[in-house]
């Protein structure tokens, strides 16, 4: 690759290790020594004003006493000397710094200070650091191990990258013994200068990467994430680890790493959109990567298994089903070519059981034919060592069959000893191969995973993807106007005629302010009629009694208003209410209740939800999320992630949903993200949702006030 910005970091001619030290176990000894060890094939420079010698070689005072460029710095110093260092190396041209030593932002206000002089020292020299508080950086093909941890690593073609120096060490220990192999390894630490959208720039156009696995805790700056991930992505397989699911977690993430974490569902739209696959595990990251280096291409998820033992393929089919992956059906052509080699009591279908005294040429058969099948994109061979098994044989076959089709082929050969040979076997021909059965099949998810969210990855849509252009302008005077007098939250009224403006069709509304505009409301609008409470001050109106449906006379609605005023004012006396809101009452036999949202994420910024609506939301819990912006396929995958989906088409009596008009509806709400970047929350709920088109019955909008951006679009991680 040419020169690039960071390669001083991943690829120095020169190294000075300031810190560096002859004390047993101390992290400059360490560091010192594994920059000694590994075979380092540029200059190295031990710095140490305390000493004339570390570990054999000459020490240097400071960097000017070194008299020659350096362009990487190494420091493991106590906190309150490195702004000096850096600044003296800043006077001497040292483009890069890792910086292990801790005690700066994550310390409390003197830290703080102390990180920000830091900063401001590098910035002054264009020197760019890694770290503080990391655990340092490895290149093994160069002999670069610029860390503390005990010990290399095999040079191999995976990077891997970490806001977790402890887990890096974990992972480095872990490898050896897995015969894993790494090209490069980053300890991120605080990350204040060069984050993770850097290293992926790097890493990307690096000859001797061919996959990027990532640990992380939480992310600063969402679109630079973002726009390093998806052009990662696009070339490269990119997996991750992200911690802090939970909420115990997440608290635990913010206190390490002084990172803001995003909702969770949310980091799993962003990253799947980005063409990357997130796993929950270190061990199913590092399966998955073994993987995918194997070069397969599965187009989907459909899986057959190959076992001689009914029992674990009874697990494997568990699992898949777990992880929503289709037990491939054979076809009829399959079907009559198996008859031909397998025992007659074969099942004739998927698992194939071809029986315990299955042979070489029994798992031949079995899996080509399964390779072979179009409606098969990856096989899983399980073998159980019994009295008439031959391990090695039946994998050698496996190996060869590899060699001539591309669809992902995973072994899972079950046991210890007499498994041994074939597993090496496996091995050296790089096929994937597992202990059990549930492993494998996590990773085929993973593989097929991968190759879903490479279709997400090709989504580009523009902002306004219709004929018809939203009223941009009146939508913002809206918005502009509650601003003013000094509302975040839009009435129901100014709420729909923002719908409105982006041709999404609402309810008829009129706010009445005394019983008898109220009547002459509803004789105007017609019976019957549905009254709810009108205030910026509650927004679940049915739970404070807010809500009336079905009136259907005069008297009703006369009595309705003093009733709806009373409960309110009784279940929350502090709310402000500004008359009572009256529309017609929807009847709709085949409506489906939906609800669409607008949430804005400390990270990723405004993010679409869909799910089931009506006033049990938050107990359902049924919603999946995207960034925006949405097209057609997003939209579609979005909605097909949520169990309300399964209602949409023909259920019971009702007529199927129709789909078109919900597609609309979830675009022109993209659009109002992309184009309206004061919009903070949204509710539209119900969505009301039948054969003949969409409508939504209740809204509520919340807006905040922002700075103006000459960028139209910096409210979005993913820019339009």
């Amino acid at each position: 690759m040419g020169k690039h910005y960071l390669s001083a970091l991943f690829s120095p001619k020169s190294v000075a290790v300031f810190g560096a030290s002859d004390r047993l176990d101390s992290v400059g000894q360490i560091v010192f020594q594994n920059m000694l060890g590994s075979g380092f094939n540029g200059l190295l420079y031990p710095v140490n004003p305390k000493h004339a010698e570390v570990q054999g070689k000459r020490a240097y005072v400071s960097i000017a006493d070194i008299g020659e460029p350096v362009e990487l710095v190494v420091i493991a110093t106590p906190p309150r000397t490195v702004p000096c260092i850096i600044e003296s190396c800043g006077i001497h041209g040292v483009k890069a710094a890792v910086i292990i030593t801790a005690g700066f932002g994550e310390a409390g206000h003197e830290g703080e200070a102390l990180e920000k002089e830091l900063l401001e020292t590098a910035r002054r020299y264009g020197i760019r650091l890694i770290g503080p508080n990391c655990l340092g950086i490895m290149r093994p093909s160069i002999g670069l191990n610029a860390t503390f941890n005990k010990g290399g690593a095999n040079t191999g073609n995976i990077a891997f990258v970490s806001q977790s120096g402890a887990l890096c060490t974990a992972i480095l220990d872990w490898a050896q013994s897995n015969d894993v192999g790494f090209s490069s390894l980053v300890s991120m630490g605080s990350s204040i200068d060069v984050d993770f959208g850097e290293i992926l720039d790097y890493l990307v156009s690096d000859a001797d990467t061919h996959s990027i696995l990532m640990y992380i805790e939480g992310i600063r700056n969402a679109r630079s994430f973002m726009s390093a991930l998806r052009s990662a992505a696009r070339i490269k397989p990119v997996i991750l680890v992200k911690v802090g699911r939970h909420a115990a977690g997440s608290k635990a993430a913010i206190s390490h790493t002084a990172s803001l974490v995003g909702a969770d569902d949310v980091f799993d739209a962003a990253v799947s959109r980005a063409g990357v696959v997130r796993v929950q595990t270190i061990t199913q990251l590092f399966a998955a990567a073994k993987a995918l280096s194997c070069g397969f291409h599965p187009v989907g998820n459909r899986l057959a298994i190959v076992t001689n033992g009914g029992g674990p393929a009874v697990m494997a089919a568990d699992r898949a089903a777990d992880l929503g992956l289709t037990m491939a059906t054979l076809s009829d052509s399959t079907i009559q070519c198996l008859n031909q080699h397998l025992p007659l009591n074969w099942p004739h279908g998927n698992p194939l059981d071809i029986i315990g005294d299955a042979q070489a040429n029994r798992y031949h058969h079995a899996v080509k034919a399964c390779l072979e099948d179009e409606n098969v994109d990856g096989v899983l061979a399980i073998l159980t060592p019994q009295a008439m098994t031959k391990p090695l044989e039946s994998a050698k076959i496996l190996i060869e069959l590899s060699n001539t089709h591309s669809k992902p082929l995973l072994a899972c050969w079950m046991g210890e000893t007499q498994v041994a040979d074939a597993r090496n076997a496996f091995s050296k021909a790089r096929i994937p191969h597992y202990c059990t059965p549930e492993t494998a099949v996590e990773v085929f998810s993973h593989l097929s995973n991968y190759y879903r969210n490479q279709k997400l990855l090709l989504q580009m849509p523009g902002p306004l993807s219709h004929h018809v252009e939203p009223d941009v302008e009146s939508a913002q005077l809206i918005i502009e106007g509650a601003l003013q007098e000094h509302r975040k939250v839009l009435t129901e009224m100014e709420s729909k005629a923002l719908l409105s403006a982006f041709h999404i069709p609402v309810a008829k509304t009129i706010v009445a302010h005394s019983p008898n505009e109220a009547l002459l409301i509803s004789q105007q609008l017609g019976f019957p009629v549905a009254m709810k409470v009108n205030s910026p001050d509650i927004t679940h109106k049915s739970d404070t009694g807010g809500v009336l449906l079905n009136l259907n006379n005069a008297h009703e609605v006369r009595t309705a208003y003093q009733q709806i005023l009373d409960n309110v004012q009784h279940n929350r006396p502090s709310a402000q209410i500004d008359g009572i809101s009256i529309e017609p009452m929807i009847v709709k036999p085949n409506g489906r209740e939906l609800m669409i949202g607008v949430t804005s994420d400390p990270v990723f910024g405004p993010v679409i939800t869909f799910g089931a609506g009506g006033t049990t939301v938050e107990i359902m819990g049924d919603r999946a999320v995207a960034l925006p912006p949405l097209n057609s396929f997003l939209v579609r995958e979005l909605i097909q992630n949520t169990r309300i989906a399964k209602m949409l088409g023909t259920f019971r009596n009702m007529a199927p949903a129709n789909m078109a008009a919900l597609e609309d509806v979830l675009l022109r709400v993209s659009e109002m993200v992309c184009e309206l970047p004061l919009l903070k929350e949204m509710d539209i709920n119900p969505l009301i949702l039948d054969e003949n088109g969409a409508l939504a019955a209740d809204a509520r909008v919340v807006v905040e006030y922002r700075q103006p951006s000459a960028d139209r679009y910096a409210h979005m991680a993913i820019h339009p």
